[in-house]
């Protein structure tokens, strides 16, 4: 008996696992509420660790994987942790977490630019124009109903429809997404020939991590597309599709405590977003407020930051989650994105096997206790990260600096505590 699967929701994880299910030839259709493929296109920079790089080497068709390789930017230089005045604190070189191996490396894509190769070849699979509002069940069938008043039948929901998610709301009632009181204002600089002049190595080259004296920090990070072309027209500048798919930039995101903000953040176009945040870093090194100042308006925003809190096992039925929808977390550690793809290679992996064994509801309880584990250790880590991030502790920072420092002054130590950075 065939098994149908419908994905509520066309972001990383679901369009990941529709693509693999695709792949092992599994009856699958994706439900996207966006109307047409270009109007989910947005975003910064996304960082894919070694799960997220392993997920997508199975769970893609070669040609796409090759694809994804080919659109990925590419750092030269090592992740810093430095002070406000740019003084080094800690350098960890690309050779502690660098890999021959593309499958099992670190990679740096546009958002826009995985979107758009997650949802290659899905033709006939991916429908847009799909707001879910509700699902019933009918016996063993689950009838998925939209708002333009069609429906879908399935044998299996996956609700991978984002933070906000629908199927969670209907599923779990009870599973909690809260404000952590955190703002991140993010922007991207374009890197041209003459930006770069203006800009010094250490952020052009690899990704920085700012840890001023206390209460904010800031992270920076070159996406630097091999043979991209210069950004010297303003079109490309002020377009935001044409600016990932075709730029090199640095993004950076500043992040403090809602309290150090203005309360009429909410607001303030990206221009005002900009001038503030050049205020808060008024003192900074000289770098920093060129890095800000010359990012352009429209690629400046807000961001508060969610996080999900830790839900309790439920009992396994047809309908699951996948990704932000069960498992949100902040976007400090930039785990997100691969715990998602992580949770699609191994529902893929499941659902293929049960494929052989007729299992499907035994799959999908391994799938869930597994992801339960690690999707929420993923939420913790990230949300402590973040409190760290803001800290108004200034012992405390003045304590990181100084641990910073001496895991630099003994090389053998920093590689034995470093050189899984970024894997978690």
């Amino acid at each position: 008996m065939t098994t149908r699967i419908a994905i509520i929701g066309g972001g990383t994880g679901g369009l990941c696992l529709a693509q693999g299910l695709r792949k092992a030839g599994i009856d699958v259709s994706v439900h996207e509420r966006s109307r047409t493929r270009t109007e989910r296109l947005q975003g910064y920079r996304v960082h894919i660790n070694p799960h997220g790089a392993a997920a997508l080497h199975e769970c893609l068709p070669p040609e796409l994987w090759q694809r994804f390789l080919d659109t990925t930017g590419t750092t030269s230089g090592p992740f810093s942790f430095v002070t406000e005045r740019l003084r080094d604190l800690m350098v960890i070189d690309a050779e502690l977490t660098s890999s021959p191996d593309p499958a099992s490396d670190h990679h740096s894509v546009s958002r826009i630019s995985l979107h758009q190769v997650l949802s290659d070849g899905l033709e006939g699979v991916l429908h847009h124009g799909k707001e879910f509002v509700g699902y019933r069940r009918e016996g063993e069938v689950v009838v998925c109903e939209f708002a333009d008043g069609s429906t879908v039948e399935a044998d299996l929901v996956i609700g991978a429809d984002g933070a906000n998610s629908r199927v969670r709301e209907q599923f779990l009632p009870g599973a909690e997404r809260v404000d952590t009181g955190i703002i991140a204002i993010a922007g991207k600089h374009p890197l041209t020939e003459e930006t770069r002049k203006r800009l010094p190595a250490r952020l052009t080259d690899g990704p920085s991590m700012v840890m001023p004296r206390t209460g904010a920090g800031l992270f920076t990070a070159p996406h630097e597309l091999a043979g991209a072309s210069s950004v010297n027209d303003e079109t490309a500048a002020h377009d935001p599709v044409l600016f990932d798919n075709t730029s090199s930039y640095v993004m950076w995101a500043y992040a403090a405590d809602d309290r150090r903000y203005p309360s009429d953040l909410s607001s303030l176009d990206g221009a005002a977003l900009r001038a503030l945040v050049l205020d808060l870093i008024d003192g900074w090194d000289p770098a920093f407020k060129e890095l800000v100042a010359g990012s352009p308006e429209e690629a400046v925003s807000r961001l508060p930051i969610f996080t999900s809190k830790p839900v309790e096992p439920w009992p396994t039925s047809n309908v699951t989650l996948l990704g932000d929808a069960i498992h949100s977390m902040t976007p400090f550690r930039g785990i997100g994105a691969n715990t998602a793809l992580r949770d699609a290679q191994l529902l893929c992996r499941n659902l293929v096997e049960a494929r052989k064994t007729g299992g499907v509801r035994s799959a999908v309880a391994d799938y869930e206790q597994r992801m339960r584990d690690y999707g929420f250790a993923a939420v913790r880590d990230s949300e402590r990260s973040a409190r760290q991030f803001v800290s108004e502790n200034r012992a405390g920072r003045t304590m990181a600096r100084g641990m910073f420092r001496f895991f630099q002054a003994v090389p053998p130590l920093k590689r034995k505590v470093f050189s899984d950075h970024g894997d978690s």
